[in-house]
């Protein structure tokens, strides 16, 4: 329809039209011969494209043509960087710092020594995040109390929050993210409630031990309105914690993306790639509100079966600002592994006041991440691969309204699902059969071909129309 519309506009600039069968001249119009040859030849076309979107509904691999691409995983060539990030210098100190602006990303370095300093315009009625990916080199050590802290405080030196990321104990380079937060909670008399600069800080943890060479960054701000009506301001105190038996099913394949910005779409299903020592693939899986998320991470067995690695796979989740929710990891003896997130509670606004962490960063809806990372030490013993790996993901709960927020969020509709997505996602979002899921997204399809074959009609009938008048 975009299409349609987009040729309909320019009809008539300038530019030459594209030459096309000859409408009927108007004295044949006027005798009504012509007028039955061009519905005629309407409804013709309207019957093969019909046929042709019927077909294409019915074809065992629509539903993940829908979803997108899923070809064979190839070898990845480390972090893939969000398309039009904004190149930035971070600031040796306060006063030279630069802007992030909320609903944008930038690319910045950090050196081994030395903390860089970024700027945020804040107003006093909204909730303010910060995430900060650090990508080192592959080729440099690292050691497991490395990585990166990020801090916000205000324009007086006041400490707004402090998040760290380290690279833990498999040893393993690979990207690390920690996340800045400011909080509007006016009753608690808390600091950084008014609105001005305040300023975002980034820094190696242990500098001393970490590589030379400076490491790639990707800054992503965004902003959160605050409901119109106060609601709990307690975090929940019961939740389903029991561990639900990990989905079966046969696994379907979807290779990982290499980065926030690319994480390649799933719902609930088992989903299956390959991974090399080294690499760390992202998912992207739409989380209502009231909704929990379980996952499990497997890698296949190796032939070369002697040797291990400490912490060789690792398994994250990430909200849809990207701070980190929760993580395990469990070694690799060259046997079949699995490695599983403790149970989560459900994604609520009021999550934000609880004292942990892992609940705490479970408030609000939106893009969750599950990231999968296997340690480079890994070929030591093992082999370069690739090694087989099964995501196991799971939907509890049901999904629940969210809170009226007082304005939008930037970016617009992070804290949301969209419709689009619970159709584009494969596997669904656990609340349906996978017939039904598929029937949706087959309705999806047939409603696209509908509206465009309804346009193709009209634009014949005017045509005819016209020159008949």
């Amino acid at each position: 329809m975009g299409r349609w519309c987009t040729a309909r506009g320019r009809a008539g600039t300038g530019r030459a039209r594209p030459t096309g069968p000859a409408l009927p001249t108007r004295s044949a119009m006027q005798t009504g011969r012509a007028l039955p040859t061009v519905f005629a030849r309407t409804a013709a076309v309207t019957a093969v494209l019909v046929t042709a979107v019927a077909t294409t509904a019915a074809l065992p691999g629509a539903t993940a043509l829908a979803a997108g691409p899923a070809g064979p995983a190839g070898p990845r060539t480390g972090y893939d960087f969000a398309d039009g990030a904004v190149r930035i210098t971070g600031a040796s100190a306060t006063a030279g710092a630069e802007e992030l602006a909320a609903g944008s990303t930038y690319r910045s370095s950090l050196p081994r020594n030395g903390t860089l300093y970024y700027r945020l315009e804040l107003d006093a009625a909204s909730d303010a995040y910060v995430s900060v990916t650090a990508v080192p080199g592959t080729d440099g050590e690292v050691t497991a109390v490395d990585g990166i802290r990020v801090s916000v405080r205000d324009a007086d030196g006041g400490s707004c929050s402090v998040h760290s990321a380290t690279f833990g104990a498999a040893h393993s380079p690979r990207p690390v993210t920690a996340w800045g937060t400011r909080e509007i909670d006016p009753g608690a008399g808390r600091r950084c409630q008014d609105a001005g600069t305040y300023y975002v800080s980034v820094q190696r943890t242990r500098p001393q031990d970490s590589p030379p060479d400076d490491w790639d960054l990707e800054l992503a701000a965004a902003t959160e309105p605050r409901p119109r009506q106060t609601g709990p301001t307690k975090a929940p105190e019961t939740w389903d914690s029991a561990s639900p038996e990990p989905l079966a099913g046969e696994p379907q394949r979807r290779p990982g993306g290499s980065g926030f910005a690319h994480a390649t779409l799933v719902g609930q299903g088992v989903w299956r790639d390959d991974i090399r020592p080294g690499e760390t693939l992202y998912y992207r899986v739409p989380v209502d509100w009231g909704r929990q998320v379980y996952a499990t991470a497997e890698l296949a067995g190796s032939a070369d079966a002697s040797g291990y690695a400490t912490g060789a796979l690792r398994l994250a989740l990430h909200n849809p600002v990207r701070g980190e929710v929760d993580d395990a990891a469990k070694g690799y003896t060259g046997r079949r592994t699995s490695v599983a997130l403790a149970p989560l509670p459900p994604v609520a606004y009021p999550n934000r006041y609880a004292t942990a962490g892992q609940v705490g960063a479970l408030r609000f809806a939106g893009d969750y991440y599950v990231v999968v990372h296997l340690a480079a030490q890994v070929a030591d013993d093992f082999g370069e691969g690739p090694f087989g790996l099964t995501l196991r993901l799971r939907l509890g709960g049901a999904a629940q309204s969210g809170p009226d927020y007082a304005g939008e969020s930037r970016p617009k509709g992070l804290f949301e699902v969209s419709a689009r997505d619970r159709l584009a996602a494969p596997g669904g979002s656990g609340g349906a059969a996978a017939g039904d899921d598929a029937a949706m997204k087959a309705v999806a399809v047939g409603g696209i071909g509908t509206g465009s074959l309804l346009l193709l009609g009209l634009a014949v009938w005017t045509a005819a129309a016209r020159r008949r008048t």
